[in-house]
């Protein structure tokens, strides 16, 4: 029996079916990972789709050859025969495949997958039950090898979504991975455009990069699959020279929209591409304005220089969107790039994504979503700024990343209208509002709000502009407010006594603080030379210690205290700011350094993923709200006869004498 035929596909369950039982062929026979796997089968895809565009005819196995195959025998014309396809395949696509490239599959599992697919053809099929068989194989296996490439779907269709792509807008991803948002691009345009010629915006409009060739592969496969023609993604490093990056992409203009999620935390270290880019500079301040100077860093990480490159990409007027870890939208040491930004660009937009978004692809780090439109000459700078924050994903932030649907108040699911059960998200609630906001309307809701530009200055994240804390500021405002700064001294100076390693000394740590009584209730003994590198500053009695980092840094779990003699000349760590010579009542300062008022700027002035901090500066420039002599006096007589009441209560329990019979 002669297995040769060539169906046009209609339905991808079908071609699904096949996909899978192949990989799992694979898989299970050939000993190899489920990337490798994965690698290895967009291959054969690769040559099968050469073998049909070539006319070759030579993607076949006889029933003849499949049975020998299967009892054990080495069928050389089949590997030979598919060996000639390859060179040509790699020919063909010489920009993703390398010319020492080779088939790692077993002969027998080459048999089977030709087996499977020959009987089809990938150029004539439906182009929907092409593309969707192949996302659907990829949603299943991709993430296992590739997390650290995915970005998750909602993601992307919001950003896609937030830009609005045009069909005759060029469209470009720098660091485009799996082709996500390419793809979200192209189901956005068929979406709104009845009659979308889909090759043409493939071929003419889509254009990815990225500096892995496995992972080009496969965003090459999908449009492929989406267009029988031309495709533009290219294994290149985004990061080269721009000149030759552009004359590459024949985009000497600029590109209409670009969408990145580039590589997070990745160091570039060669001094010659840091040398290209404007951040991959130094820069100095004076005065709030920033300029670059001759020096190179070091290193850059990786998304810093992106930003920039992202922005060169772009044509005059077009848009970007780009997806940053939040250390960028507010660490004090990359003001400079908030600064660069500031002058490079319009900011449409600033969306915070909850911490869990990531999870389930790999990393927990805190993200958000920078909007911004290319405007050098930057002159007019008297416009709104839209902010977002997103709470529901329509996933869990678990390592499956499980969908979440919406449920009735009997824990039904909702379905929608065909059927289909309605994702618990709120990205589209996001984009609505921002519609309303580009049509000119006021936003002021739970999770979005709008800024004017003036009033940006050198942080961009979500919390520090909410409604929420712009009215507690105004209230401070209104009333009578000080500068913490201005009202003490802050000990940043280390203490003398760790100069001698042999001294013995008490150590105080944050979890040493009772929160609820702003009291110091232990210490713990060491030699100078036994102290962890963070024990710095003496503590004198009559301090106050304050937190300035750790988890609980403007929460109610946040650590303050007074520091009484029992603790004087203790070492304490430099998670926390000693408060010295006060010029208003230090009860008082006691009482509002527990305030909702104080923890909410506490809380809005933290940076850092890891171990959120608050700044020198930022704790200088907290407000302290002094109401009229008679309440202060009223809080401090309370605050002090709490204290004399707990060292009563001591007193008393230390009193007690049991003898024992």
């Amino acid at each position: 029996m002669n297995l040769l035929f060539e169906l046009p596909l209609a339905k991808e369950d079908n071609l699904l079916k096949k996909f899978e039982e192949i990989h799992d062929y694979i898989y299970a026979n050939d000993g190899l990972s489920p990337q490798q796997t994965l690698e290895e089968f967009v291959k054969i895809l690769f040559i099968k789709i050469c073998d049909e565009n070539e006319n070759l005819n030579q993607f076949k196995i006889s029933s003849e050859d499949w049975n020998e195959l299967k009892s054990g025998k080495v069928s050389q014309s089949i590997v030979e025969r598919i060996s000639i396809i390859f060179e040509q395949t790699k020919r063909v696509y010489k920009d993703i495949f390398d010319s020492d490239d080779r088939i790692r599959i077993s002969p027998i599992a080459l048999g089977f997958t030709i087996n499977k697919l020959q009987g089809i053809s990938l150029i004539n099929s439906s182009q929907d039950a092409k593309g969707l068989a192949f996302q659907k194989f990829l949603s299943h296996h991709e993430k296992d090898g590739r997390g650290q490439f995915f970005t998750p779907e909602p993601v992307i269709d919001f950003c896609v979504a937030m830009m609005q792509p045009k069909p005759n807008e060029a469209v470009i991803d720098p660091a485009c991975g799996s082709g996500g948002f390419l793809m979200s691009v192209l189901k956005y345009l068929r979406s709104n455009n009845a009659e979308l010629d889909s090759s043409k915006i493939v071929s003419k409009n889509l254009f990815g990069l990225d500096i892995n060739k496995s992972i080009a592969r496969i965003a090459k496969m999908k449009l492929l699959l989406e267009a029988n023609g031309k495709t533009n993604i290219l294994c290149i490093n985004s990061l080269e020279d721009l000149d030759s990056l552009k004359l590459t992409l024949s985009h000497s203009q600029g590109f209409d929209l670009v969408l990145a999620n580039p590589p997070f935390g990745a160091k570039i270290t060669n001094l010659l591409t840091l040398s290209k880019f404007d951040l991959g500079h130094k820069w100095t301040s004076y005065e709030g304005e920033y300029s670059k100077t001759k020096s190179v860093y070091p290193n850059q990480n990786a998304e810093v220089l992106f930003i920039e490159r992202c922005l060169q990409l772009l044509k005059e007027g077009g848009r970007m969107a780009i997806v940053l870890p939040n250390g960028n939208f507010e660490n004090p040491s990359l003001e400079y790039l908030r600064y660069y930004i500031k002058i490079k660009a319009k900011i449409l937009a600033i969306i915070n994504l909850p911490q869990e978004t990531f999870i389930p692809f790999g990393t927990g780090v805190k993200t958000s979503i920078l909007f911004l439109e290319k405007d050098t000459p930057n002159k007019f700078r008297k416009y709104p700024i839209f902010f977002g924050r997103v709470t529901k994903l329509g996933y869990q932030g678990n390592k499956n990343g499980t969908p979440q649907y919406k449920k009735d108040k009997y824990g039904q699911v909702i379905k929608d209208n065909l059927g289909q059960p309605i994702l618990d998200e709120d990205f589209s609630l996001i984009v609505d509002a921002y519609k309303k906001f580009q049509s000119g309307e006021e936003i002021e809701k739970d999770n979005s709000f709008s800024i004017n530009f003036s009033e940006l200055n050198g942080r961009f994240d979500y919390d520090f502009y909410s409604p929420e804390n712009r009215r507690m500021f105004n209230k401070l405002h209104t009333g009578k407010s000080v500068r913490l700064g201005d009202i003490c001294e802050i000990i940043k100076v280390k203490s003398k006594k760790l100069k001698d390693q042999n001294q013995t000394v008490e150590y105080v740590e944050l979890s040493d603080i009772n929160t609820h009584s702003y009291e110091i209730i232990n210490s713990t003994t060491y030699q100078v030379h036994e102290l962890p590198s963070r024990a710095s500053y003496e503590i004198e009695n009559g301090d106050i210690i304050t937190a300035i980092a750790g988890n609980s840094v403007g929460t109610r779990k946040h650590a303050t205290a007074l520091v009484n003699k029992d603790f004087e000349g203790s070492i304490c760590t430099n998670g926390f700011r000693v408060l010295r010579n006060f010029r208003i009542d230090t009860y008082y300062l006691l009482y509002f350094l527990k305030s909702e008022a104080f923890l909410k700027q506490m809380f809005m002035y933290r940076t850092g993923a890891a171990i959120p901090n608050v700044s020198d500066s930022d704790l200088a420039n907290t407000l302290i709200h002094l109401p009229n002599d008679k309440i202060i006096e009223e809080v401090s007589s309370k605050m002090k006869r709490a204290f004399e009441l707990r060292q009563e209560s001591r007193n008393q329990i230390e009193s007690i004498s049991l003898k024992l019979a």
